[in-house]
């Protein structure tokens, strides 16, 4: 009775998890589908009644309109541009600073990482009056490179400390056997902790890219031309410009919004998974 009684718990266990499982990818999915629906409709079928989850014909009307000549591809090219500028300037900073942090005995270093940690909690909203100050004053208020530092400076703090994580967990024994075997500190950071904490690289890679790839605000306020804006300000403007909004063309834009992202993710989802499962913990 006792093993019958199991297996239907199990049963049971199994059958609310399924489902708990369908419910959260109805939830979640559900839209994402039907805006994917949205994009892939003409003008007459938006309003067809009852609605239509797989529009009879398909058309891809709204798609050669985004890149036949509209604004719509320069926002994507500009997102990809300051999304690539500012993971390139974070691990360019963060690593030797990770690497420093983690090898050399210091002062304070405790007290280092805790400051680190409180700069992450302030928002970039905080510095972005005076750092608008600073790049007119300079002459950077309107470009891109403006607007990549703020990313920069934003993302910083946490890239610095998921990197020491990964650089703390390389044994120290191995960069002093290259090191007596005739290896300088930078040849030992270059070949040996580097390829070691790839999977860290590749997760601050990831994360830089996506939280800059979404920011909204800070290129609203530092960019002024819109053939500087990024998509996530070019669908703003885009419905901004025009006295009714095309819904099937809103959505082929947030659909190819998304696509990136979703893209990056996708390929280099393992080394996401190796940094939550084994990120900075220490044995």
């Amino acid at each position: 009775m006792a093993t019958v009684d199991s297996k239907k718990n199990t049963m049971i266990t199994r059958i609310v998890i399924v489902f708990f499982y369908i419910l959260v990818i109805f939830v979640f999915g559900g839209p994402v589908l039907w805006l994917v629906s949205l994009s892939f409709r003409t003008p007459q079928q938006l309003f067809t009644n009852p609605p239509q989850l797989f529009p009879n014909p398909i058309s891809f009307e709204a798609y050669k309109y985004i890149f036949r000549g509209s604004e719509v591809f320069g926002f994507l090219k500009n997102s990809v541009l300051l999304s690539l500028y500012t993971c390139l300037g974070c691990l360019i900073i963060a690593i030797p600073g990770s690497y420093a942090l983690s090898r050399f005995r210091m002062k304070f270093k405790k007290q280092i990482m805790i400051i680190i940690l409180l700069f992450k909690m302030i928002s970039p909203m905080i510095i972005i009056i005076p750092m608008y100050r600073y790049f007119t004053k300079i002459g950077l208020l309107g470009t891109h490179l403006s607007t990549a530092l703020v990313y920069i400076a934003a993302q910083i703090p946490f890239i610095t400390y998921l990197l020491k994580g990964f650089f703390d967990s390389v044994p120290y024994s191995i960069e002093e056997s290259a090191m007596i075997d005739g290896c300088s500190r930078i040849q030992s950071l270059l070949r040996i902790v580097l390829p070691i904490s790839a999977s860290g690289i590749f997760s601050a890679f990831i994360f830089t890219f996506l939280m800059s790839w979404s920011e909204f605000l800070i290129p609203f306020i530092l960019l002024s031309s819109t053939k500087q804006m990024p998509m996530s300000v070019g669908i703003y403007l885009y419905q901004e410009s025009r006295a009714t909004v095309d819904t099937h063309i809103v959505s082929a834009i947030t659909v190819v919004t998304i696509i990136p992202p979703i893209l990056i993710f996708w390929l280099l989802q393992r080394y996401v998974v190796q940094v939550l499962t084994s990120g900075a913990v220490k044995e």
